[in-house]
């Protein structure tokens, strides 16, 4: 009698496990996608972001996040590489709203016995400020809208540094439109006018971004694959770079993010690398 006990509440452990593995196989997707936009209000659809051309903040930030990125990486040019390098800080005041400072550097190294002259000079590009306001966000259709503006203080290079001190300025508007399709697949555009004002011509120069990105988020995790298309029209020129990347959690609030960088018309850009070191404080 005690061994047919025992035998019956082996067969129910048996049976309990079984069913649970089945439950966590079979909705981990779910469970993390919930535990991203059910958390609190306001509510937020759970989205890839793009690694290279980056988000403001998430869309539907919601208030007190706020995120810390370090930024790496390496062009290929015909007569010189290009290193860059980047740190941004972005936070969300309140609901909805996400704001961003960055600093972008620039750092030039001369191939194949090209005169350092003839090289450009290192610089910190500029002193870049944003904002971001999501205007919708749909649960149902797992859709969300943002509207931004960035605008970028252009500085003088380091050989001519402070003469002037801001030698120009970027007026940048943009549209962010994203949607998850189940679980896994996400797909994102980010478009826009970019007028460069050179204060010393009082020119004004215009070209457009069209950036779409496609992602595979792996199973319950905050993991993906996926892959940028950052495209640019400049009146009759027209410059494509592919991007394939993928992001990996190190930590709970650690994530780093790896791309390539293919040119598909580009007259004086081959290969590139970019490295994204992701960290929230707070998370």
């Amino acid at each position: 009698m005690n061994i047919k006990k025992h035998l019956m509440s082996v067969i129910l452990l048996a049976s309990s496990i079984h069913s649970i593995a089945q439950i966590t196989d079979s909705k981990k997707d779910s469970l993390y996608i919930q535990q991203v936009e059910s958390h609190k209000e306001p509510s937020k659809v759970l989205h890839a972001e793009p690694i290279y051309i980056d988000l403001i903040r998430d869309l539907g930030a919601r208030k007190g996040e706020k995120e810390w990125n370090i930024g790496l990486g390496l062009t290929d040019n015909l007569r010189f590489d290009s290193y860059e390098a980047l740190i941004e800080y972005e936070w969300a005041p309140i609901d909805r709203l996400g704001l961003e400072v960055e600093l972008p550097f620039t750092f030039y190294s001369p191939l194949n016995g090209t005169g350092r002259e003839s090289v450009p000079s290192n610089q910190l590009n500029s002193i870049k400020v944003a904002a971001q306001w999501t205007f919708l966000v749909n649960e149902p259709s797992a859709t969300s809208m943002a509207i931004g503006y960035i605008n970028e203080f252009e500085l003088s290079d380091f050989r001519n540094f402070g003469s002037p001190f801001i030698k120009g300025n970027v007026y940048n508007p943009f549209l962010v439109v994203a949607k998850r399709w189940g679980n896994n697949f996400h797909s994102l555009m980010y478009t826009g006018p970019m007028l460069d004002h050179n204060f010393s011509t009082n020119d004004i120069n215009m070209t457009y971004d069209i950036n779409t990105s496609f992602h595979y988020m792996i199973t319950g995790t905050r993991n993906f694959l996926g892959v940028e298309f950052n495209k640019t029209l400049d009146k009759s020129d027209f410059d494509m770079t592919i991007r394939p990347q993928m992001r990996l959690g190190i930590a709970d609030n650690l994530l780093i993010g790896i791309v390539a960088g293919i040119p598909v018309s580009r007259e004086n850009e081959r290969f590139s690398s970019f490295v994204r070191l992701i960290w929230e404080p707070g998370h």
